[in-house]
């Protein structure tokens, strides 16, 4: 039997830190139903240490890691996304590209681990916080019935995942 697989876009400013977590966690979330990309709207070139770290610690290969620019998910030949959701409240007030196939999108936002100013340990708990909310968010995302709810209750459930506090567990 076929089934689609949806695509998803996780936009992030720097693409170094919450949108590459966010496209590891949906990867392996996602067994398949799922392909997850992540860009950012001013792209910093490079993916930050700690998010390696974090994704290494967690048993994640880190050999897709790229910072990259979102237009490249905008330009003829791109995949289409199903989905793009923003993780940081910078790149949900930019002017995004028009994505091919109106995807869904929503909100997401998770505090920045990179703006963190501290220690390596104060420094490596935000970005494993930031990654427990982003797994969390992911995980209830995953669990929707997308092939049986109407587009408007999808949007209701995507604006409410993005909803959910963003309080230590």
């Amino acid at each position: 039997m076929d089934h689609k697989v949806f695509n998803v876009l996780f936009l992030c400013t720097g693409n170094s830190a919450r949108s590459i977590m966010a496209e590891a966690l949906m990867n392996r979330a996602g067994q398949g139903r799922f392909r997850a990309f992540s860009a950012g709207s001013q792209p910093k070139g490079e993916v930050h240490p700690q998010a390696i770290a974090t994704l290494k610690k967690a048993g994640f290969s880190t050999g897709f890691a790229r910072s990259k620019d979102w237009t490249e998910f905008a330009e003829e030949g791109a995949p289409q996304m199903d989905f793009v959701f923003t993780v940081c409240d910078n790149a949900a007030s930019e002017a995004c590209p028009v994505w091919p196939g109106q995807p869904m999108s929503a909100h997401w936002g998770i505090p920045d681990p990179a703006a963190v100013e501290g220690s390596e340990s104060e420094l490596a708990i935000a970005f494993a916080e930031s990654f427990r909310m982003l797994d969390s968010r992911i995980s209830v995302f995953c669990s929707l019935p997308l092939n049986s709810i109407d587009r408007l209750s999808l949007q209701n459930r995507l604006d409410e995942i993005g909803s959910q506090e963003n309080t230590p567990a």
